[in-house]
């Protein structure tokens, strides 16, 4: 995954503004005791930081990959 995709599930899930503040408060264990945004500096992936996240904030399976976007009329 790469950064980018990261940032789009986060800004899907969580909302934009939200999503940037959540990357920079939330501390995780299963981080190492860092952020989201400190995870990702220092080089974990970001597939993994966003499996963190979905697990640490109860994130459902079924919207772990994306939220579908409406069908256009």
């Amino acid at each position: 995954m790469r950064h980018s995709r990261f940032w789009e599930l986060m800004a899907g899930e969580f909302g934009d503004t939200y999503a940037r503040t959540l990357a920079r408060t939330h501390v995780m264990s299963a981080l190492g005791g860092r952020t989201a945004s400190e995870a990702l500096d220092a080089g974990v992936a970001p597939r993994q930081v966003w499996r963190a996240l979905c697990d640490d904030l109860d994130v459902p399976e079924a919207r772990r990959h994306g939220i579908e976007p409406p069908p256009k009329p």
